[in-house]
């Protein structure tokens, strides 16, 4: 049996490579995304701490100060909040880029390995094709010169009866 030998072999390698590429920046856009958010949540977190910070303030006195050092540190976490929601939103439109991207070459590569099926299968109806022809041949040549010894051996007897 003849070996089998995908003709477009390459491309197919080249798209699968391109796929396990696209699910690496796909896997590093996520991460990049779950850090954004994270820091989000810190400076979230940081926020809420000065606003209680603020209101024991308020109860325990009067001194102005603080509270306006508070309330200028609240002002500013909601600076660097509003800050670091656009970057959540930016990472959050390179996952999905990256996430398109990754649907697209996992259909390239899944039309490819289809491709490459089909082939394989047309090579194998080839092959027993082949095969076939060749048993018919090796039969009728079998048969062939049985028929043909039993011609001759039919034929020599008859020539030694009529001389």
């Amino acid at each position: 049996m003849a070996k089998f030998i995908y003709r477009m072999q390459s491309i197919l390698d080249i798209k699968e490579k391109l796929e396990e590429q696209a699910r690496n920046e796909f896997a590093a856009a996520r991460m990049h995304l779950n850090e954004e958010e994270e820091k989000l949540a810190l400076l979230k977190g940081r926020k809420a701490s000065y606003e209680e910070q603020g209101r024991e303030l308020q109860k325990s006195g009067l001194n102005v100060l603080d509270i306006l050092t508070n309330r200028n540190a609240i002002t500013r976490m909601q600076e660097f909040i509003e800050i670091q929601r656009d970057a959540v939103e930016a990472a959050n439109m390179q996952l999905e880029k990256a996430r398109i991207k990754l649907r697209t070459a996992m259909q390239e590569s899944k039309t490819q390995e289809k491709l490459r099926e089909r082939a394989f299968e047309e090579f194998i109806r080839e092959e027993n094709a082949r095969e076939a022809k060749e048993v018919d041949e090796l039969v009728s040549y079998t048969y062939s010169a049985a028929s043909a010894g039993r011609s001759n051996k039919d034929g020599a007897e008859e020539s030694y009866a009529i001389g």
